[in-house]
């Protein structure tokens, strides 16, 4: 599997007393690569599922149908309600024109202008029930976990799809809050990840905002360098930073 990568992300687990500077030079510091962007996408109708487009591994783009579902009855409420506007529409124009020559009264005119805006609403409710019968990607990325078969009924709420936007993975960590007197944007380190028994290159891209006052740590994100296909989120590792 390929993995187009920008930038590479480890989120990476240590507490303070862990990551003293004797054992960031030994490279004890355990990570983790993991996506900058996931989600899981939910129906938003109660629906039997017609057609799953994507299967588990697989890539796909931003706006690309992911799942169609069957919405036959939405589709036909919509149709109804669209000629029912077409009616309102009508009388309403004839009413306003009897109105305008003095052969119709003011109330008539008002009350089907009235309706006819009431049937414009209907329709735009029924366009925005059917509108969440394709579930579509909201970013290009990867199918991490399907959930849900073809034909299978779901109710509102039910989670369909995990993916992934692995495109751009961060590199986060927790560092001894007493590193900030060296540790800067732009730094330079490595990660030695296990999977692939190689190290690659990692930039400190941004600090944490705060510092954790009981563990007196904090948040680190790099980005690894460069573009290696051959890693995937959730491989594992090392991050092999010490102070200078």
């Amino acid at each position: 599997m390929r993995i187009g990568l920008g930038a590479i992300t480890l989120a990476v687990l240590v507490t303070a007393g862990a990551a003293s500077a004797d054992e960031a030079g030994r490279g004890d510091i355990r990570a983790q690569l993991a996506p900058r962007r996931y989600t899981t996408l939910s129906a938003e109708l109660g629906a039997k599922i017609e057609r799953i487009a994507v299967r588990e591994g697989e890539r796909f783009k931003d706006g690309q149908m992911l799942v169609a579902l069957d919405c036959s009855v939405q589709r036909a409420n919509l149709e109804k309600a669209r000629a029912a506007l077409v009616g309102a529409e009508r009388t309403s124009t004839v009413n306003k024109t009897l109105h305008d020559m003095n052969a119709g009264g003011a109330l008539e005119a008002d009350v089907s202008a009235a309706e006819a805006l009431k049937a414009k609403a209907d329709v735009n409710a029924s366009a925005a029930i059917v509108s969440k019968c394709v579930v579509s990607a909201p970013f290009s990325g990867r199918v991490a976990d399907l959930k849900v078969r073809e034909q299978q009924f779901v109710q509102p709420g039910t989670a369909m799809l995990e993916i992934i936007d692995d495109s751009v993975l961060e590199v986060e960590f927790l560092a001894p809050s007493k590193w900030l007197a060296w540790l800067k944007p732009g730094a330079a380190f490595q990660i030695a990840v296990d999977e692939t028994g190689r190290s690659y290159p990692v930039k400190l891209a941004r600090l944490g905002a705060r510092v954790d006052p009981v563990s007196q740590s904090i948040k680190v994100v790099g980005e690894i360098t460069g573009a290696f296909p051959e890693l995937l989120a959730g491989m594992s590792g090392k991050v092999l930073l010490a102070p200078p």
